[in-house]
């Protein structure tokens, strides 16, 4: 087979960061602005992910509802937008009792794939990705339509994003650099130990920097980034494994340099709600598992004390 000139990798390389530059300033610009601009950001992308999602599935053979996937997904982002939590589990519940009735009346084999692959379109294509709004409502107490917000949620998503991004760098660098031994033969072949452990130390390299621009202490920056870039990996593994057992190398040709969408954004879906519920949970005085000892300590004394 003829390899590829010098000037085709020069041509390639270059179409690849105008790409991803123009795509980091759009992305940017919502992260800054927050509110209906973050939302439609958000919901852009959902969309055509979960095409490549469905396209993805149907060389598979499944033919999971795109218009419910969609539709379920985008609900997700208004509940969490308008704050409502409390609708949540309503939404997902008649989410899931819709993905069988839309497989009824379609009459489409493999029903119980059908079903199966809709349902898990919008959790993984849609409730998973809707925490980056959680994550940018943190310490907002009110719903930010316009008005950039300066807030807690500002600084943790942009900290976030960079420990996936030094994640994405550093697992190149290294493994084109030093890898030799593949990191799962069978679902990624071309991705290295080597690669993953270079991407999590460049990551918690670039994670202890968060201490200057959020309120994580040392040890909350450097454990949050070792969960986020773990996560990171399984979730661009993850999107690998559903793209090899349907036979797809890429999921689409809609980025220039890049491939698809859902092959740039795997590592965030596993990746933003780690993130939020370790900010959440564990960070800035708020340990759930303080909390919970000191419940049991107070029911202990309760009834023996």
């Amino acid at each position: 087979m003829e390899q590829p000139s010098e000037e085709f990798n020069k041509k390639t390389r270059l179409t690849r960061f105008i790409t991803g530059f123009i795509i980091s300033m759009i992305a940017l610009f919502c992260f800054l602005s927050g509110g209906v601009a973050l939302f439609c950001f958000l919901m852009v992308t959902l969309f055509l992910a979960t095409r490549e999602y469905v396209h993805i599935l149907r060389n598979k053979g499944f033919h999971p509802s795109l218009s419910l996937i969609c539709a379920t997904s985008f609900v997700f982002g208004l509940l969490i937008f308008f704050r409502r939590f409390d609708l949540v589990p309503c939404v997902l519940a008649f989410a899931i009792i819709s993905s069988f009735l839309v497989v009824l009346f379609m009459g489409r084999q493999p029903y119980i794939a059908n079903v199966a692959t809709t349902s898990l379109g919008f959790m993984y294509g849609g409730w998973l990705p809707c925490h980056i709004l959680l994550i940018r409502q943190m310490g907002s107490n009110s719903v930010n339509f316009f008005t950039p917000g300066l807030n807690d949620g500002l600084y943790y998503l942009l900290y976030t994003f960079l420990i996936v991004v030094a994640t994405d760098i550093g697992a190149y660098y290294f493994g084109s650099k030093f890898g030799k031994r593949q990191l799962s033969k069978v679902i990624s072949p071309k991705k290295t130990i080597e690669g993953a452990v270079g991407g999590g130390l460049f990551a918690i390299i670039v994670a202890t920097f968060g201490v200057f621009y959020t309120k994580l202490t040392i040890i909350e920056a450097v454990f949050g980034g070792l969960l986020i870039t773990i996560f990171a990996q399984l979730g661009d593994l993850s999107e690998s494994l559903i793209k090899r057992d349907a036979g797809v190398k890429d999921s689409s040709n809609i980025l220039p340099g890049h491939g698809g969408l859902l092959d740039r954004t795997d590592s965030y879906v596993f990746a933003l709600p780690v993130a939020y519920y370790y900010l959440a949970c564990f960070t800035g005085g708020n340990n759930i598992i303080i909390d919970l000892l000191t419940y049991l300590q107070s029911v202990y004394y309760g009834y023996f004390g």
